[in-house]
């Protein structure tokens, strides 16, 4: 009972993700405006949860290991299930955002937590399967997603979030009864506190501004200074990160090269990523005027594809190392964005247009995304892997927010329609670059090292504070 309780929760946060995608131009349509819908620039801050997991994920962590898993693991059940309830009842766009970044304070505490509590219900012989199935939920959660939203938003999209509070109260009242109380592992400070808003705020920014700046005008004074807070917070940020006695990053580690490869991959991988995905629902509903419902079964192939493909390949990126199936992955990935590029038409053909793309694309996240993440991984001295990972893994959610923010700025930040289709080639033949200069870094990683070893040697146990499901995309 103890294991399900903890897989639910990890589901219920991966699955909100890709929900919310599907159901963007439905919110767009309900918060409108003499009329007309929400600016998808307005829309795109609906996304501000990624940016605040990322920069809460070590936070949270740190805070586990001080105060006890269990504790940290149900307030964030709490927290996630109070905050959703306010995105369901939120009146206007920005009541939403806010109530997303605090869903994202409560994911934030339960991932990290999640997989030391799911190892202290197993027996030892029984936490490599545990940890696998862990790691599994993201795939799962990425596959039915897009189905669950077009589900629900054919309802209204209110239903996205209401349905996570029963299963938060469900999942908090049974926690309590079953959760074991793993003994706190550390008393020692909690990480730099000020690099958290320091990292959101830049990255805040830096999104703010690329949104805004096809309405603002790329030299008026509003985008102007908010890339100039972008640069000041970020520059402040990695002075602490490399200045203080225990940061929030430990941005000396991207000096190990094998590991700053892997994470510029992660961020350069994960920015196309978010281009593709969100371009495809914004295709599918505005352009092809397809529902919620049936625009999620058409996405479904991709995500599907991840979990399936990543499992094939695991005997490939031992024996022939991380950098091919980088390499390969993105080079797949371009092939989709390509083929989008190529062959989409105002006309809607499934088969001949989006199935194809979703194919080489799903094979190509399956190769390359978390593949990235274990290079970097398997690239860290023992002693530091569970800072590295951390690290890893905020830099994948970072991505995303860069993602939708380049999307944004190139279909002109406002509403999208079948005269964008001109922008929306532009938005995947820059994913095809991304994803091109994914494959030169798998090059890189091939020459820096023959195949992937196991795990560091130290880290005999994954550490809480450091991972979220390494094969979700």
């Amino acid at each position: 009972m103890a294991t399900a309780v903890v897989l639910v929760a990890v589901f219920m946060t991966n699955l909100d993700l890709w929900i919310v995608n599907v159901a963007l131009p439905a919110v767009g349509a309900s918060f409108s405006g003499g009329g007309t819908g929400a600016s998808l620039g307005s829309l795109s801050w609906v996304n501000a949860y990624a940016i605040t997991f990322a920069a809460l994920l070590v936070v949270a962590g740190r805070a586990g290991d001080r105060m006890g898993q269990r504790p940290v693991f149900l307030t964030g059940i709490a927290v996630f299930a109070l905050a959703s309830l306010g995105c369901a009842l939120a009146p206007d766009l920005g009541t939403l955002v806010a109530a997303r970044v605090v869903q994202a304070a409560g994911a934030a505490a339960q991932i990290p937590t999640s997989l030391a509590l799911l190892l202290a219900t197993v027996p030892a012989e029984r936490r490599t399967h545990a940890t696998r199935s862990w790691a599994a939920v993201g795939g799962l959660a990425a596959a039915a997603g897009p189905v669950a939203g077009g589900l629900l938003v054919e309802a209204d999209w209110r239903w996205i979030f209401t349905v996570n509070v029963p299963i938060g109260i469900a999942a908090l009242l049974v926690g309590r009864a079953v959760l074991p109380k793993p003994a706190t592992r550390e008393a020692g400070p909690l990480p730099d506190l000020l690099g958290a808003p320091l990292l959101i705020s830049s990255v805040a920014a830096l999104s703010g501004a690329l949104v805004q700046a096809p309405d603002w005008g790329w030299t008026s004074g509003r985008t102007v200074l908010l890339l100039a807070v972008a640069v000041l917070s970020g520059t402040v940020f990695v002075g602490r990160s490399l200045r203080h006695p225990r940061p929030l990053f430990e941005l000396d580690l991207l000096r190990l090269p094998r590991f700053g490869a892997a994470n510029a991959g992660s961020l350069v991988f994960g920015t196309a990523f978010a281009i593709m995905l969100l371009s495809n629902v914004l295709w599918c509903q505005e352009i092809w005027h397809w529902s919620a419902l049936r625009t999620g079964v058409a996405l479904v192939p991709g995500p599907a594809l991840v979990p399936v493909v990543t499992l094939l390949t695991a005997r490939a990126a031992q024996r022939f190392g991380h950098g091919p199936l980088v390499a390969a992955g993105g080079l797949l990935f371009t092939g989709g964005m390509v083929w989008r590029a190529c062959f989409a038409s105002v006309t809607p053909d499934y088969v001949g247009d989006l199935l194809p793309s979703q194919l080489l694309t799903g094979t190509g996240v399956g190769l390359a995304l978390g593949t990235l993440v274990a290079a970097g991984v398997h690239a860290l001295p023992g002693h530091r892997a569970a800072t590295g990972s951390a690290l890893v893994n905020s830099v994948r959610q970072i991505s995303a927010t860069v993602g939708v923010a380049v999307l944004v700025t190139v279909l002109g930040g406002s509403h999208v329609d079948v005269t964008s289709r001109h922008d929306f080639r532009i938005a995947w033949v820059t994913a095809a670059v991304l994803s091109l200069v994914t494959s030169a870094i798998g090059v890189r990683l091939s020459r820096g090292g023959g195949p992937a070893g196991t795990a560091p040697a130290a880290s005999k146990e994954p550490a809480a504070d450091a991972q979220t499901p390494a094969d979700t995309p």
